[in-house]
Parts: C-alpha cells; structure tokens; sequence
C-alpha cells in the first residue's frame, strides 16, 4: 500500500509537472528559451512542482469557495422571503445530490488511471482506493471552512456545520457503492462523464427544485434538512464498505477506459460530420477568379452556412427588434427617456455583443478543419508570400461577414435613440462608426491569433495553452466592460482609437511573424 501510494503520487505529480511544462513552451516568447531538452532540468522541475504543488492546494478550497459564493450563498440572498438557514440547506442538500452522481472520481476514466493501471500495472484496487479515499478527504477538508463560514452566518448550529462535509462525503460514497453493486448485477459500468437521458432529467428536475422551490417560498423546516444531511453518514458508510471489499477494479476501469476511447471517436466522427455537413455539396458553384482568389471564393462560397447564414439571421433579428421595439416607444412615452438614457450609457455593453456575435471562431476553425490541415503539409503553402497573401484575402472576408449584423445593430440603436428623444449629432456617428469597427477588431484579433499561435495539430485537436488563454483574456476583457459606466462619445472614440492601433499592430506581427508560426502542431 505504501508503495502503490508513493509511486501513484510521483505518477500523478510527473503528469502535472510535464503539462505545465509543455503549457509553458506554448507561449510565444518562452519556446525559444525551454528547448525540449529542459523536460530532464531538475531546477524548471523544481519549479514545476512547485506550482503543481500549489495549483493542488488551491483545488482543496478555490473550487469550494467559489461554489458557495455562487451556487449556494450567492442565489440564497435573492430569495428574501424563505428563512436564510432553511434556503441555505435547500439549495445544498439538492446540489449535493447532483455532485454525488456527476463527480464521483472513482467512476472517472483519467488518462492518469490508464497510465497507473494499465501501462505500469499497479494494483487497481490499491490505486482506486488510495486516489478515492484522497479525493474524499480533499472534500471534507475543502468543504469544512466553508460549511462553517457560510452556516453560522445563516444562523446554523456549529455541529450542523461542522457535520456538513462528512455528509457531502457520504452521499458521493453512498452512489459509489450503488454503482459497485449494479456493476457486478448487470456488468455494466458508471461513467461519470457519460450519463445517460435519465439521469440528465433527473439532475434537470432537481435543478429546477434547488432555486424553484424556495423561489415560490416552499421550503421545508431546516431541522428536516438536516435529518437528510445525517442520513447520508450512515449510508456513505455502506459505500464505504462496499468500495473496501469490490473485488474487480481493474475489470471496471478497463470497461471505463474503453468507453472513453470509443467516446473520444464518437465525438471526433460526429465533429467531422458537422464540419462536412456545413459544406456545401453544390458541384454548380464556381469562380472565375485566379490564384488564392479563386480558392478562397470557393471556400466561402461552401461555406456560407457557417459564414454568411448566422450573420445574417442575427442582422434580421437585430431589425425585428428595432421593429418591435418602434412601437411600443411610440406608445409608452414615458419610457423614452430611461431608454435614451440607457442607450447613451450603453456603447460599453455592446463591447460584448460584438464578441458574443462575432464569426471569427467559427470562421478558424472551419479554414483549419476544412482547409489548411491538409495544406499545411505542403512546402508552398508556408512561403512566406503565400502566407501573407491568404492572410489578406481571409482577413477582408470576415470582415465583410462580421460588418453586416455590426451595422445593423449600429443603425438600429441610432434610430431607438432618435426615436426615443434624440442625441447629439456625436452620439449618431460614435455608433455608426464604432460597432462597424468593434466588429473589425474581432476579426482582425481572431485570424491574427489563428496564424500567429495556430492551435490545432494533424488530428484536428486543439493543442495551444497560448490560443486558449488569448481567448480567455478575449472573454474576461469584454465581459469586464460591461462593468464600465461610461457615456457613449468618449468611449466611442476611444474603442474606435484602439482598433485601429490594434488592426495595424496586429498586421505587423502577422507579417514579420505568420510566416514562421504558421504551421501544423505535434
């Protein structure tokens, strides 16, 4: 036991170090100073472990506390009308039943379990018990500060507090022995990660109750759900029992892994057939074009489902909601000066709209699936001519694509401020002006991301720390302007100032750099 516990644990500790490794040489900039030669260096090792050892100690209670600041405590303060204690173990006791079934981690097949288990043939059951019995405790030491915190600002007994986690533990140990005991009935496996209809319906219902219920006011006697709670230490015991002396962990996680993998192909073939099938099959289209221009008319002409069909379909709702919105101004008057008000504070807002409309991940990823997988193995196709050349032709296409529901929503919200009370003549063109040219920076930012940090390999998969924290900053920076109250003229100039700096420094690096970044991943 002892060993199967040191050697699971360097396992999993040489899994993380070579990730965040690998995460590191990702970066632009940092590549050339990791050579791959660095992976045996005990000092980035060191390091290396270092931050694994802290990302580990953050995953005891980060996850917990955001949990209770948002699903439980957070949605609990919007229901006024129910008494704080009982809402507060509504909400836990329900979500507790969700978690007991959708993170188990014994019925989850890790890359690490395969690694363990099948590749370096540790005892499964010595493994599985030695990562759930840690799993467990990470809950009950995570959940303890929490359960405290929260329940006695919510008025709760130290001891309903303090026997909260142990509860939570028990459920999930009481669904582990459940599904031990189907698996040597039926012989068929839980997986985590693959649930079923029903148990998608189930999980939806008690959803619904969880915030529904003490929404309308209809929770029970905090002293009941805290006989529920108690009633999960016995019952997590019998799993506990259970998952002592289950005898066939290996022939489970075999089972588990096999899923996976077929899942994993499922899930491949099906992304290949939605890539094909936003395809035109039309043999009639055709261009008269030359060169590039040719192959990229083509390739947009095929496209258009993915390309041109949800721009415009956002570009026609955009008008219907003008259209609708029209009338009910014209009839409620004293409406129009909120709704005035709102749209002269509201250019930050529409930051996010544009990214949220925006076709440039959709238009990527079409060009790499459809297209450059393939033609990136060939040697003419890098040339650094070749490169920039289909850089500029992509780059005016989705910008034609991303301009028409931009300036549709632009034009639209100068009429509701025209009909609601009117605005200065400033205000007009700020909106005009800076959707078009939010909608530009987009594109711009995504196929200068796609060509600098390309994130895919051969197989289609996404391989690029770099593009996905480039995306996730994209994400977090909009959504942060939201938060921004600003009126619309200086922050119309200023958004309409940074996209034109960012468009041309943007298309410097991709012309000094493209031609060298631009290529397939290992």
């Amino acid at each position: 036991m002892h060993k199967t516990l040191r050697i699971s644990f360097a396992l999993r500790s040489a899994y993380h170090v070579n990730a965040i490794l690998y995460a590191l040489r990702q970066l632009p900039f940092v590549r050339r100073l990791l050579p791959s030669s660095l992976y045996g260096s005990r000092g980035l090792n060191a390091l290396a472990n270092l931050l694994s050892l802290l990302w580990e100690m953050a995953t005891f209670f980060l996850g917990k506390l955001l949990y209770f600041l948002t699903f439980v405590c957070g949605a609990s303060l919007l229901l006024p009308h129910v008494p704080a204690g009982a809402a507060f173990l509504h909400i836990l006791l329900l979500l507790t039943c969700i978690g007991a079934f959708t993170n188990t981690n014994l019925f989850d097949p890790s890359r690490e379990k395969y690694y363990a288990i099948f590749l370096l043939r540790m005892d499964a059951r010595e493994y599985a018990l030695i990562h759930y019995g840690y799993a467990l405790l990470k809950v009950v030491v995570g959940f303890l500060p929490f359960t405290l915190f929260f329940g006695l600002t919510k008025g709760l007994p130290v001891w309903v507090c303090l026997m909260l986690p142990f509860s939570i533990a028990g459920a999930k140990l009481a669904v582990a022995g459940l599904s031990m005991l189907d698996y040597e009935r039926r012989g068929l496996a839980y997986n985590e990660n693959s649930l079923g209809l029903t148990l998608w319906t189930c999980m939806t219902v008690i959803l619904l109750l969880a915030y529904g219920l003490p929404a309308l006011g209809l929770v029970l006697p905090a002293g009941a759900y805290v006989a529920l709670f108690a009633a999960f230490i016995p019952l997590g015991a019998a799993g506990l029992y259970k998952a002592l002396t289950f005898s066939a962990y290996r022939a489970l996680y075999q089972q588990l892994l096999w899923q996976a993998a077929r899942q994993t192909e499922d899930v491949q073939a099906r992304r290949r057939h939605l890539s094909e099938r936003s395809i035109t099959a039309d043999t009639s289209i055709v261009s008269r074009k030359h060169g590039f221009e040719y192959f990229n008319e083509l390739f947009v002409k095929r496209h258009r489902r993915v390309l041109w069909m949800p721009a415009a379909r956002i570009a026609l709702a955009s008008i219907a909601l003008v259209l609708i919105a029209l009338p009910v101004l014209a009839s409620m008057p004293q409406a129009r000066a909120r709704v005035n008000d709102l749209l002269t504070r509201s250019l930050p807002y529409f930051v996010f709209i544009m990214y949220a409309i925006n076709r440039g991940t959709s238009f990527t990823r079409s060009l790499f699936m459809n297209c450059d997988h393939s033609l990136l193995t060939y040697g003419f196709y890098k040339q650094p001519r070749m490169v920039l050349r289909l850089f500029a032709i992509r780059l005016r296409e989705i910008v034609k694509v991303n301009l028409l529901p931009a300036s549709v929503i632009g034009a639209g919200a100068c009429l509701l401020l025209l009909c609601s009370g009117g605005a200065a003549p400033l205000d007009y063109a700020v909106y005009l002006v800076s959707l078009p040219c939010l909608s530009v920076f987009f594109s711009v930012h995504y196929l200068t991301l796609y060509y600098l940090l390309q994130p895919f390999n051969a197989a289609t998969e996404m391989k690029s720390a770099a593009y996905q924290l480039a995306l996730s900053a994209t994400y977090l920076a909009c959504f942060a302007c939201m938060r921004l109250k600003v009126d619309a003229l200086p922050f119309g100039l200023a958004c309409i100032a940074f996209c034109l700096l960012y468009c041309a420094l943007a298309c410097a690096l991709v012309y000094r750099l493209a031609p060298r970044t631009f290529r397939l991943r290992a």
